[in-house]
């Protein structure tokens, strides 16, 4: 009788061990909306391989939070109270068997996860499984064929997919080509994924092997690079192309697009949207290099763009360019024509910021050669120049030819600047972004640049002979997308280079005017955004489920004014504000949540779709 109490009891005592781990690590009761990234025990919280996906689900206004494999495989485990899992790449090669195996438990039981290339390829002795990945099952084709393909197991090849895979995406056109605007054909078309000055783009991925039964979203030489499949009662997102490495390595946009492709579309998560009240936008950058953008300048005084919200432009101000005594530059400090430009600029309420330091060419070639000690006088110089000319602090920096090694980062960083133009990660939001595998900067953000295929400049685009057709349609596009999407991206230009195509700036212009008309587009600044996202980092909120009622709670230290929350219609009915200040519209197939005053807000809604 007391042996059978002991059994008895441990057992008890087991299961009473689990469910209060369960329930510690926030098991039970967890948000409906929360994403799990699995990851092996041995890794820290802190490893920046986890860490930029932490910041990237941030940036992309969803909950995602780190699970131990232990918890995961843990006796007694019930299917996770979660809206998906995700298996991410480099930081988790290495698999158990019995990983893999509640791995598939979970999806067969109706769960959603979100494969990522490389990820549990290996077994815990760190070698390739025999014949093929143990999840081949789940991402429906054969992959990791090392047995066959040896040196060829991982192909490196350009990245295509259909223009309506692309378009559900946070992909910018241009980074997509070709691409066709709103006035033209919109039936579905390939496209390729495009970088900037070199064209064309290739990722690594997996040879894959067999057919695939799901939709293809991407795929290249090597086989299926991206694809969605349902797998029993749950289903599989699989990208064949390692988001984190490239992440980590100024290529940011895939792991963006995926992870919000992955909650938005496929699992219809709310998500807080990363622009003021939900509207989306473009900050125009004007680059001055020289005392060549006088003339120019002079010249778009009557334009009609100055009719339309405010810019950042930034300036190198020294007398010289290329070396001290050129006298080609544009001269701040002393140049009554460049003051009075300048001066006209603020009063407009333009952002005026720094291009460099002081000579824009020599700068430039020297930035990443020299010792930076001798160079930090001349990014102070430019600083100091303006500021005494525009009576305010100069917070935004662009870099001479794209040209920005990592001391220039995190000397903006700790002299007050809150935004740059960054040549990496192209056509991606404003991100506090990754660089040789490490975030760079803690609090100023990088816009990176959209660009139409190779080009970003419009000289680039004459030296390529784009026709002012294509160059209209691209702008118009880029407004739409970002309308469209609720997002904001950067364009840049230098004025000499836009003067030739005044008539299809105005012709665009016309369309930004009415998308502002109609309250689905904006101007902004690199600083106004910037203020914006680190106001937004500190919004605290949750959401929870009871009996198809869905709430969200929300808090911020000052004021949540202008955050905004984006809810699918099909999924959710009309949200009712129950405590706090916000309005409710729709758009088209959502609701947005738009928040006034105040410092908490409290709305319910009743689930309404699967």
């Amino acid at each position: 009788m007391k042996v059978g109490w002991i059994v008895f009891g441990a057992t008890t005592l087991v299961i009473a061990l689990a469910v209060w781990s369960w329930s510690a690590h926030g098991r039970w009761g967890a948000p409906p909306d929360r994403l799990l990234l699995l990851l092996p025990d041995e890794v820290s919280l802190s490893d920046p391989k986890v860490a930029l996906w932490l910041d990237a689900a941030s940036e992309e206004g969803l909950h995602v939070e780190p699970m131990r494999d232990s918890d995961f495989t843990r006796p007694f485990f019930r299917q996770p109270a979660c809206a998906g899992v995700i298996l991410p790449d480099t930081v988790h090669l290495e698999a158990s068997d019995l990983f893999i195996a509640s791995l598939r438990r979970y999806v067969a039981g109706g769960g959603h996860l979100m494969l990522v290339y490389d990820a549990g390829t290996f077994t815990p002795e760190g070698r390739y499984a025999k014949g093929w990945s143990r999840l081949s099952d789940l991402a429906g084709v054969d992959y990791a064929l090392y047995d066959r393909l040896q040196n060829g197991t991982i192909h490196w090849g350009g990245m295509s997919g259909s223009s309506a895979v692309v378009r559900q995406m946070d992909i910018p056109p241009g980074k997509y080509y070709p691409f066709r605007s709103a006035t033209q054909e919109t039936g579905n078309f390939e496209v390729e994924l495009k970088r900037y000055e070199f064209g064309d783009l290739h990722y690594p991925s997996y040879v894959t092997s067999g057919d695939y039964d799901g939709q293809v979203l991407f795929h290249s030489d090597a086989g299926l690079v991206a694809g969605e499949r349902n797998f029993e009662k749950g289903s599989v997102l699989f990208i064949n192309a390692p988001l984190g490495y490239l992440k980590a390595n100024t290529d940011g946009l895939l792991l963006h697009s995926f992870l919000k492709y992955f909650a938005a579309h496929t699992l219809g998560l709310p998500y807080l949207v990363s622009a003021p009240d939900g509207v989306g936008g473009l900050v125009l950058n004007w680059h001055v290099d020289s005392n060549a953008a006088i003339k120019p300048l002079q010249q778009m005084r009557s334009w009609t763009m100055l009719q339309q919200g405010t810019f950042s432009i930034h300036v190198t101000a020294g007398p010289d360019t290329a070396q001290v005594g050129d006298h080609r530059g544009f001269d701040v400090p002393h140049n009554k024509v460049s003051q009075e430009l300048i001066r006209e600029h603020v009063a407009r309420g333009d952002e005026i910021g720094s291009h460099g330091g002081w000579m824009h060419d020599y700068f430039a070639s020297h930035v990443d050669k020299d010792n930076p000690k001798d160079l930090e006088h001349l990014l102070e110089q430019n600083k100091t120049a303006l500021e005494a000319i525009t009576g305010k602090p100069v917070v935004e920096y662009s870099a001479p030819e794209g040209n920005q090694p990592k001391w220039v980062t995190s000397w903006l960083d700790t002299h007050g600047f809150l935004a740059y133009y960054f040549t990496g990660d192209t056509g991606m939001g404003p991100t506090q972004g990754y660089r040789d595998g490490m975030r760079e900067g803690q609090n100023v953000w990088a816009f990176p640049i959209v660009h139409l295929n190779k080009d970003a400049a419009f000289e680039e685009m004459t030296q390529h002979r784009y026709t002012s057709a294509e160059i209209e349609q691209w702008l118009e596009a880029m407004s739409s997308f970002t309308a469209d999407h609720r997002c904001i991206r950067l364009l840049y230009f230098h004025p000499p280079g836009i003067v030739g195509y005044h008539k299809a700036v105005d012709q665009w212009l016309e369309q930004t005017a009415r998308l502002q008309a109609q309250g689905q587009f904006r101007w902004y600044t690199m600083a106004e955004v910037a203020r914006f996202l680190n106001s937004r980092k500190e919004v605290r909120w949750k959401t929870s489920e009871n009996g198809g009622h869905f709430t969200i709670v929300a808090t911020h230290p000052q004021t949540l004014e202008h955050e905004t929350w984006r809810l699918l219609a099909v999924r959710y009915s009309e949200p009712v504000v129950d405590r706090g200040n916000a309005k409710v519209v729709r758009d088209n197939d959502s609701w947005m949540v738009i928040a006034g005053p105040g410092t908490e807000l409290q709305f319910e809604s009743k689930v309404t779709g699967p």
